[in-house]
């Protein structure tokens, strides 16, 4: 047997248990949580609680929803997320091709360029944009909250998409203009749609980041929190149940997101591209 083969063995055997190992880390965590939200209280409050819980109560998530003080954060986290993503792809898609077709050494020193902001933390970013705000009368809007979150959120966007673009082989562009089609053209007709998993990637962390984000809605909402804000208020009033719940219903658009994208993480967009 060669060494290269006894070596993709040996990985082979190695690679399923660490998968399993990895998700066991990962999914404890969301079970914990989920079970806190729907667990009858003395069973999570007893000295040693059981791991696997028998009676369940929709107390904790009725108290929440009933009380309605989640409904605003809810839809403000929403629709800051969702425009977040939306701008953030419509700049940072054609930004990204045409920083992909640059000269290697240009590119990559625009590349770089892009993460000049990300050197300082978002507390240093964060502070003098409120001031500005203040200003511009934009504190506690969406429109403020959603110009902060790109301001993290694109050059992130644009440095997947660069890769993503950077996959698809010229040859299909430059046949395309041979046969008579505008560069326009090709680039939303060919060049877009074989770039689609990547964008959708982008999208789904674009939209990830701007939900989850924390420090910018600290600073920039006053009176209409988003849902992370919200949550964090409420664990520190120390509330296990309800604290659990916010988190919970912060959790689940997240899987939805996830698992309605997931389907265009696929390679075999570019494959049938080359092929075609």
């Amino acid at each position: 047997m060669r060494k290269g083969d006894i070596t993709e063995k040996i990985s082979n055997t190695l690679y399923i248990p660490i998968a399993v190992i990895a998700a066991i880390l990962i999914v404890i965590p969301v079970y914990i949580l989920f079970i806190t939200s729907i667990a009858v209280p003395s069973d999570i409050l007893k000295p040693h609680p059981d791991f696997f819980i028998t009676r369940f109560t929709l107390e904790h998530w009725r108290d929440v929803f009933a009380s309605g003080n989640i409904w605003p954060p809810f839809q403000k986290s929403f629709v800051v997320a969702t425009m977040t993503t939306i701008i953030a792809i419509l700049i940072a898609a054609p930004a990204a091709y045409v920083i992909a077709r640059l000269p290697s050494k240009v590119k990559y020193t625009v590349v770089l360029s892009l993460f000049f902001t990300r050197m300082f933390p978002d507390v240093g970013i964060a502070l003098p944009i409120a001031v500005e705000f203040i200003k511009l009368n934009l504190m506690d809007t969406y429109t403020g909250l959603v110009m902060a979150h790109l301001i993290v959120n694109l050059p992130f966007a644009a440095w997947i998409l660069v890769g993503t673009f950077e996959t698809i082989p010229k040859d299909l562009e430059e046949a395309a203009l041979v046969d008579g089609t505008s560069k326009l053209t090709a680039l939303m007709r060919i060049i877009m749609p074989i770039a689609l998993p990547g964008i959708a990637v982008t999208a789904i962390f674009v939209w990830l980041n701007s939900w989850n984000e924390f420090t910018y809605a600290l600073y920039l909402s006053i009176s209409q929190r988003t849902l992370p804000l919200q949550t964090y208020y409420y664990v520190q009033r120390g509330g296990i149940f309800d604290s659990a719940t916010y988190a919970a219903v912060l959790t689940i658009p997240v899987m939805l997101v996830t698992f309605f994208l997931q389907k265009y993480m696929r390679s075999g967009y570019l494959a049938g591209a080359v092929k075609g």
